[in-house]
């Protein structure tokens, strides 16, 4: 994440003097999949609601919702935003906790009696109004914030800047369908992750077509191999990776049952998983031997590309399956342990391992980061790439402070149906 974050300012409820004439509803209209309300207080002041928290601690010990208002007179620069879906990420948790890599930003915009920080990165935003300088983006455009830090979990926002803040998406369909909020709000982590690992560290594409034309034999493209692959990350990657012909080895933890663990194997590989192991599986000695001898064609189709988001145990024995030369991305650490490598494997493999910090490179590079998310979402349009599985929370004007802090504090849990996503109602 970011250490700054776009200004998003408004003005306390509280602050308000009363008038009158007060509009408290305007007309329910439908914007795609998304059915709104617009709650107007005195002087058309837009009513909003935040999960926000003062200081570091468990998501359901820290979090709490704030009313405020923000108000119509729009700066020249910005934008009036409605969030019509925000999914809750690993890295959101960590950042309420403490512990992620950037430490959050206090201040006291919202009208709170104590500095506080508003969580969240990614969202799907619908463009309200705009202030009377701002060109590229009108009433009715779907948004995402164009860098991390934004603090999406809320159900308005006033961006200012918002030429640089926002990127606009294309929200238009295809013969193959139409696309979701829910799909544009969760298209600028996972998949992006996934679609820059592959792409940037090792050319496996490249790879495939060396292997193909020295060897007439080759069964299939290059070879990656990537644990947590039933994470969202893993998913994008074994679907990238069957659309650009390449040849994957996924490593997943055991379910509670012998069938839900081969009945998630069935579902990975429907989804374009060459193989499909069980950590322990992958942990047994004997896995080297078996992928030189049931999958690289002993060693002559080699395996180039490692993505760890475990760490630990995992780790090192993904990196003694790479060939020489091949290289580790470490973009997570599940476990909790430290990636810990045997001597040999550096100096008589000559293998690389690199770090991957989605935040670093979006924020450094808006135009690459435009151009991945729109080419993602394309695919999805055409029906090509399949959302992870998610966990609907609904976001209403009367949805209580403690059903959604229970929806973050379930990120936590072990195995979970699906990602939880924020989906905004009539708010």
């Amino acid at each position: 994440m970011a250490a700054t974050r776009p200004t998003i300012r408004c003005l306390n409820a509280t602050l308000l003097r009363p008038r009158p004439s007060v509009t408290p509803e305007l007309p329910t209209r439908s914007l795609g999949a998304a059915s709104v309300r617009y709650i107007s207080g005195p002087y058309g002041y837009t009513q909003a609601k935040a999960l926000v928290f003062p200081k570091a601690g468990e998501p359901v010990d820290v979090l709490n919702l704030h009313t405020h208002s923000i108000s119509p007179q729009l700066p020249a620069h910005s934008v009036l935003v409605r969030t019509l879906a925000a999914p809750v990420n690993p890295a959101d948790v960590n950042t309420i906790q403490g512990t992620y890599g950037v430490k959050p930003t206090y201040n006291t915009l919202l009208g709170t009696s104590e500095p506080t920080s508003v969580p969240g990165n990614e969202a799907c935003l619908e463009v309200l109004s705009v202030g009377s300088s701002v060109t590229t983006l009108q009433k009715g455009d779907w948004c995402i914030p164009a860098s991390t830090g934004f603090g999406t979990w809320r159900t308005h926002a006033l961006v200012e800047d918002a030429e640089k803040n926002l990127l606009k998406v294309d929200k238009s369909g295809s013969s193959a369908g139409t696309l979701s909020p829910v799909q544009v709000a969760t298209v600028s982590v996972n998949p992006c992750s996934a679609y820059r690992m592959l792409k940037d560290y090792v050319d496996l594409i490249d790879l495939s077509v060396k292997t193909f034309q020295r060897d007439s034999a080759a069964a299939g493209g290059a070879w990656f191999i990537q644990n947590g692959a039933n994470s969202g990350v893993g998913r994008a990657a074994i679907q990238l990776g069957r659309l650009w012909g390449l040849r994957s080895i996924n490593v997943v933890r055991e379910r509670e049952t012998q069938g839900a663990t081969d009945e998630l194997k069935r579902e990975l590989t429907g989804l374009g998983a060459t193989v499909v192991v069980t950590e322990a599986e992958f942990l047994d000695r004997s896995f080297t031997a078996r992928l030189r001898e049931e999958y690289t064609r002993m060693g002559r189709d080699p395996v180039m590309l490692g993505l760890n988001c475990v760490g630990g145990k995992s780790a090192t024995s993904m990196a003694k399956c790479l060939s020489e030369s091949g290289t580790l991305v470490t973009y997570g650490a599940m476990s909790k342990q430290p990636v810990m490598l045997p001597t040999g494997l550096l100096i008589f493999k000559d293998l690389r391992f690199h770090g991957f910090w989605l935040s670093r490179w979006a924020n450094a590079d808006r135009k690459a980061k435009k151009e991945t998310v729109d080419e993602i979402l394309g695919l999805i349009r055409e029906g090509k790439f399949r959302d992870a599985p998610m966990q609907e929370v609904k976001w209403d004007w009367d949805t209580k402070e403690e059903t959604l802090k229970e929806a973050v504090q379930g990120t936590l849990s072990g195995f979970r149906a699906g990602k939880g996503v924020f989906v905004f109602g009539e708010t």
